[in-house]
């Protein structure tokens, strides 16, 4: 059986206020692409097909457009679970048009999918049960035991984890919950078919998160070991990081498909892409490899000495096609003017840092530290936040606010 791993797709995202839509649409094209020309008889999607739980109307019909080309009128398996951006309710109210393309959909952990035989030349649910289900897949002579743990927060799972606990003792309860229904589940496995497990999870031993990835951690506490892999499994397939990566020491090969598309600009410096996997229910661990997705902008950093060399990259054709994190060195804060012409050069320059020298850089006259008002303190504060001069009813506004501050604290 050939396996297709992504997660992560956040339809409906925004950078900035700039839509992804485009990119989005070309990202499932290219997925579609894939999955023919790699004739995939199977495809797991890890959570977090949305970026929140009421996603714009162009999200979910790209959504509906994606299971549909997918699974191709039900002659390829596809599962979907639901993430923590996710509204399990919404992700799961196209059932009737999933089941018609051959995919089953999970939006909570106990989700049952039910049986569904529309025939060998289709996609059936011959077994399924809370959180599993098994699938046939046409031309492919064994079935696969999906174990589907939809993102499994406290009040998903409708279990209370004990407030007095310490947080390595609520980390550890937690992980033991997440293992059990792993364990009762894994229950439904045999040797005559492949055995998988989906979830959307944060897995201790993963790469450090990107600022897109919400928590789904209080502290930690949501926080899953390796021993929770079941031992029978062989293949798990996760989301929520969205850096591409493996968890070790698990039972199985545990992976992180990543994200297909750069969602922030801490997530620079690798490759965006999908998993692909063959397994056999022999095997002891998959012949995997990732493909990259090209269909996302790049999200680059610039940083620049002055206004001049930004304008010089505008006019070699710096990065053509990125959304730019613009860090710009400075002596003297960047006038409206100046910012208007850098968005007008570039639009799309995201964000524009100024750095300017501190005051502590500033070294006065006799080798004194020059010394400041507060309110120029907070005239330069703004300068170098904004890169603007801060109106005059806002100086004063502050003034009043720390001389309130001043008074009540007198009291």
């Amino acid at each position: 059986m050939r396996i297709l791993h992504t997660a992560d797709w956040h339809l409906g995202r925004t950078l900035e206020g700039r839509s992804r839509q485009e990119e989005h649409e070309k990202f499932v094209d290219e997925l579609c692409a894939i999955v023919r020309d790699e004739a995939i008889d199977l495809v797991l999607i890890a959570g977090d097909v949305f970026d929140s739980v009421n996603p714009p109307a162009s999200a979910e019909e790209l959504y509906c457009e994606a299971l549909a080309r997918l699974g191709e009128g039900g002659r390829r398996a596809v599962v979907v679970i639901a993430g923590n951006h996710d509204s399990p309710d919404r992700l799961t109210a196209v059932r009737a048009l999933a089941q018609r393309h051959g995919a089953v959909l999970f939006g909570y952990p106990y989700d049952d999918p039910g049986t569904h035989t529309p025939g060998s030349d289709r996609v059936q649910r011959v077994a399924a049960g809370p959180g599993w289900v098994e699938l046939t897949v046409p031309g492919v002579d064994h079935p696969a035991v999906v174990l589907a743990l939809a993102y499994p927060s406290e009040s998903r799972l409708k279990q209370l984890l004990a407030d007095t606990l310490g947080e390595e003792e609520l980390q550890s309860l937690y992980s033991d919950q997440v293992k059990g229904w792993l364990a009762a589940a894994a229950r439904h496995f045999h040797p005559g078919a492949v055995r998988l497990v989906t979830s959307h999870i944060y897995m201790a031993g993963g790469a450090e998160t990107s600022d897109v990835e919400r928590p789904i951690h209080m502290g930690g506490a949501y926080t899953v070991y390796a021993d929770a892999v079941p031992p029978g499994a062989q293949y798990v397939a996760l989301g929520h990081l969205h850096r591409p990566q493996q968890i070790h020491g698990a039972a199985a090969v545990t992976r992180y498909s990543g994200s297909p598309l750069s969602f922030s600009f801490s997530e620079t410096g690798y490759t965006k892409g999908v998993t692909v996997l063959e397994l056999r229910p022999g095997d002891s661990a998959p012949a995997l490899r990732e493909i990259p997705i090209t269909a996302g902008r790049p999200l680059v950093r610039w940083e620049a000495r002055g206004l001049a060399e930004v304008e010089r990259w505008v006019g070699e054709g710096k990065d053509p096609t990125a959304f730019i994190d613009l860090t710009i060195h400075l002596e003297h804060p960047l006038t409206l003017d100046q910012i208007h012409r850098l968005r007008t050069l570039r639009p799309d320059i995201i964000h524009i840092r100024p750095v300017i020298p501190t005051v502590e850089e500033e070294v006065a006259v006799g080798g004194e530290e020059l010394q400041l008002s507060l309110q120029e303190k907070f005239i330069r504060f703004y300068q170098q936040e904004r890169g603007g001069t801060p109106p005059d009813e806002l100086v004063r506004l502050f003034l009043e606010l720390v001389s309130d501050q001043d008074e009540e604290g007198a009291e």
